[in-house]
């Protein structure tokens, strides 16, 4: 049974960071590939950043050089560091891996960012 667990979200002004952490049983993080959605209210959810097993990363552009993705696999955990976030960085964030061919979510953490 594969697990998927985020913490981290909250209520951050403008310009702040926060770090959302991803914890998975049932499946190796180090042998899959990881990924961090979002949802914003009214919204359809979409990808924001992609860890491949082999390490390379993707992300969507609006996060490209504030957001990072990187996992520690003795702690079978995934990360988002978020910084200089942003108002339009409202959502729910999802963890995401697929194991076997399917696909597996955790149950989100809410991201708010607002002065």
């Amino acid at each position: 049974q594969v697990q998927l667990v985020e913490s981290g979200g909250g209520l951050v002004r403008p310009g702040g960071s926060l770090r959302l952490s991803c914890v998975g049983s049932g499946v190796f993080f180090s042998a899959t590939s990881m990924a961090w959605y979002r949802q914003a209210p009214g919204k359809q959810r979409e990808l924001v950043a992609r860890l491949f097993r082999l390490g390379n990363t993707d992300y969507v552009d609006s996060v490209k050089g504030r957001f990072t993705i990187s996992r520690d696999n003795a702690k079978n955990t995934v990360y988002l560091q978020m910084n200089s976030l942003k108002p339009e960085d409202t959502a729910v964030y999802y963890c995401w891996t697929n194991a076997r061919n399917i696909d597996y979510w955790g149950q989100g953490t809410q991201v708010t960012v607002s002065s």
